[in-house]
């Protein structure tokens, strides 16, 4: 099989999850990055896209210059689709201008900082015609897999009751925001309108629909911002119902100290 050709847009310099993608298609092995616009400031997308191998002529300023750049080279040269890997705020205007371009898009979970962004980019899709798929953590793993057999072929029964519980600890006191990573996580403007609800919750609820084959009908949350000074909250459950009847709870926090990564 030969690899897909993608270009990135963020997951430069000091950025996580960026090199986590890039990681993981390397390993797959069927796709391969031939171009990036890896930061908003461009010295530092060029030793980005230097430091990561990129020829320099598909090493971008911007991710306009990319779209420009890419869809001016020859069809079986060109990016093939966009992996979207900044922080929130950005994901629909790099969707949308990659969907107008004619490009695909995979794009970081949220899809939009709010649900206006994500309705744009719906949009977009429909009248280009292109595709848009989202990441979401653990989908790949061969437990969860196992899990959707199970649950599919009724080796469990009839799904009755859900309880997912998804925990950090990295942002429990309020100078754990300084760093890059939590900055924009807890800044509204970035972020959008969720905090630990959009960064992990939304991986929770995604794995909830996965492994049911059911999708949510209703959803009653109490969220809150615990840490003092804190806009965006960091603690949250939520009670639902899926389609099928089963009822669920779900909990999503990122001041469980002393918790790295906690998914049950």
């Amino acid at each position: 099989m030969t690899p897909v050709r993608y270009a990135m847009v963020g997951g430069g310099e000091g950025a996580f999850i960026g090199p986590v993608h890039r990681t993981a298609a390397a390993i797959a092995g069927n796709c391969r990055l031939v171009a990036g616009a890896l930061s908003a400031d461009p010295d530092k997308a060029a030793r980005s896209g230097a430091a990561i191998g990129l020829p320099t002529d598909r090493s971008y300023a911007s991710y306009q210059a990319m779209l420009a750049g890419e869809r001016a080279r020859p069809e079986d040269e060109r990016a093939e689709f966009i992996a979207i890997v900044t922080p929130n705020h950005m994901h629909a205007p790099v969707a949308e201008a990659a969907l107008e371009a004619g490009f695909p898009v995979l794009c970081d979970k949220p899809l939009g900082d709010t649900l206006e962004a994500a309705i744009r980019i719906q949009q977009a899709a429909g009248r280009t015609g292109g595709l848009v798929g989202v990441t979401h953590t653990y989908l790949g793993y061969p437990m969860v897999r196992q899990a959707c057999d199970l649950v599919a072929g009724g080796t469990l029964g009839a799904v009755r009751r859900v309880a997912v519980r998804y925990t950090q600890g990295w942002l429990s006191k309020a100078e754990d925001a300084r760093g890059k990573q939590a900055e924009w996580r807890t800044d509204p403007a970035r972020s959008g309108v969720g905090g630990a609800f959009g960064d992990i919750g939304v991986h929770a609820f995604n794995l909830v629909e996965y492994v049911c084959g059911q999708a949510m009908r209703k959803i009653s949350a109490d969220i809150a911002a615990v840490v003092p000074g804190r806009v965006l909250d960091d603690d949250g459950a939520a009670l639902f119902h899926l389609h099928g009847g089963a009822r669920g709870t779900l909990v999503a926090s990122q001041i469980c100290a002393g918790d790295a990564n906690g998914l049950s």
